[in-house]
């Protein structure tokens, strides 16, 4: 095989822990823009990995999410997880409209009002981690149950209905060319009973956040009963999944620094700023997620994108890009005034929870080793089993002592 064709064929599979994936770093050096084939999916696509340019295809209208709709796009999972209702297929105006009905119900109030409850539910699960004796398990404990609770809460799911909506939600995650049929099952399952939950929430609103969706109006304007499923959907899905296995990547990544771990003991305030770098500097995933379509002719120095050709991004590898952080392999958690990350995304597309997801990694992480101040790894870092079928990377069980 040539150079050439080993980097057209692209892996996007890298299981070495939190290690960032090597072959996605040559690219972003060798070939920013290159031309690619991903393992599902119709044709060639083009991958960009450097900062500036994916900044530019997030934000530039000449890059469609909405022109993917009803095309077999290249992409690492054997079923599309994106559907053609939802947000995340959208351009504006109407992701403009989508996200302001959205944010109305769903605000940075609205969420900072959770803090003292998720200060209580992190306490309690700490509590019967403690309860249940050495080694304990921050997978199972914490990560695998406070941003689950948090979210299903939010959006008033009966707690009966939980365990099944979280095995549709991991299951729509696979990687795996055997699970192509489960996993179209379960985004159908989940979008089936999304459908039904809201509908009653529409006839009959409560307090919680699909009512709130549900009955949010700007203007004249208001969710129509397609988007409201789907939006319960991916609240569900978005709202635990980044969560849950960043709890875990975070625990592991500040246990295999020690003098990040003590820098953070420390000094607590530094927590926000903190957590960012670690967002930064965590692979967090595999791959790239949903792409766009190139509207017209781009060009990037001098490599031209031409019009209708699908357009992925690396996230990840914007996130390590020399040319925007210095040292972008080093954890620093003092840099100054560094480039935002792109772990929640960039531009239009950028994720509606973000601040959710903030407000539980910075309760669940300080918490936890406030609490533990002898919080260590309770086996070897290299006997940590890692996640090798979902597109997310994580630790299957983190085992710790204290």
């Amino acid at each position: 095989m040539t150079t050439e064709e080993s980097e057209r064929a692209c892996p996007f599979r890298h299981d070495e822990a939190l290690e960032p994936d090597p072959f996605m770093a040559r690219m972003r050096t060798e070939a920013p823009v290159a031309k690619i084939r991903m393992p599902y999916g119709e044709g060639d696509c083009w991958l960009v990995t450097r900062y500036d340019d994916v900044r530019t295809v997030t934000q530039d209208r000449r890059f469609s999410r909405a022109a993917l709709i009803g095309k077999d796009f290249p992409r690492i999972t054997p079923a599309p997880i994106a559907q053609s209702e939802a947000i995340n297929l959208m351009d504006p105006p109407a992701l403009s409209r989508l996200r302001r009905l959205v944010t109305t119900g769903f605000s940075n109030k609205m969420v900072e009002s959770l803090r003292p409850k998720t200060q209580q539910v992190v306490d309690g699960l700490l509590d019967e981690m403690e309860e249940n004796g050495q080694p304990g398990d921050v997978a199972h404990h914490l990560a695998g149950k406070l941003p689950l609770l948090t979210i299903c809460e939010l959006l008033e799911v009966p707690q009966e209905d939980r365990p099944q909506l979280r095995a549709w939600a991991m299951a729509m995650m696979s990687m795996k060319p055997d699970d192509k049929e489960s996993a179209a099952e379960a985004k159908a399952g989940l979008r089936a009973y999304f459908a039904r939950l809201t509908a009653e929430r529409r006839r009959d609103p409560g307090s919680d956040l699909l009512s709130s969706l549900a009955t949010a109006r700007v203007g004249e304007e208001q969710l129509d009963e397609k988007e409201l499923a789907v939006m319960g959907m991916l609240l569900l899905v978005t709202g635990h999944d980044t969560s849950t296995y960043e709890i875990c990547n975070i625990v592991y990544t500040l246990l295999t620094h020690p003098k990040h771990l003590a820098q953070l003991r420390d000094r607590p305030e530094i927590m926000p700023q903190a957590l960012e770098e670690l967002l930064r500097f965590i692979p967090f995933r595999q791959g790239v997620g949903i792409p766009r379509v190139a509207l017209e002719d781009v060009d990037f120095d001098g490599v031209t994108i031409p019009a209708g050709d699908i357009v992925h991004v690396s996230y990840l590898c914007a996130n390590r890009d020399g040319a925007t952080y210095d040292r972008p392999d080093e954890l620093d958690f003092d840099r100054d005034e560094p480039a935002p990350h792109m772990t929640f995304g960039h531009g239009s597309h950028h994720c509606l929870g973000a601040h959710l997801a903030r407000m539980e990694l910075q309760t669940a992480i300080g918490t936890l080793i406030k609490r533990f101040p002898e919080l260590r790894l309770a086996v070897p870092a290299e006997e940590v089993q890692w996640n090798t079928v979902s597109i997310w990377r994580y630790p299957l069980t983190l085992p710790v002592a204290w």
